[in-house]
């Protein structure tokens, strides 16, 4: 099991999240992401528009999402 925050997945806040798999962080904080957007949190609207801006250019993307996996995969087992 890994515990990361919403900021190490590129998001906006402290919320931690403990996932087996990178797939399943990432999963977590969609979720989490989906409720901030419901809720119309300003600094989660914020960065998700910087991502909207990112997935315009697919190779920088792919290089993002890259190097979240490469930080989780440091992410020292609890």
């Amino acid at each position: 099991m890994k515990t990361m925050t919403c900021k190490q997945l590129g998001g906006a806040c402290d919320e931690v999240f403990q996932a087996e798999t990178f797939e399943d962080m990432v999963g977590l904080s969609k979720r989490h992401g989906m409720e901030m957007f419901l809720q119309e949190d300003a600094a989660h609207l914020e960065v998700m528009n910087e991502v909207k801006e990112l997935m315009q250019k697919p190779e920088e993307m792919v290089k993002w999402f890259k190097n979240k996996e490469e930080e989780f995969n440091t992410v020292p087992n609890d």
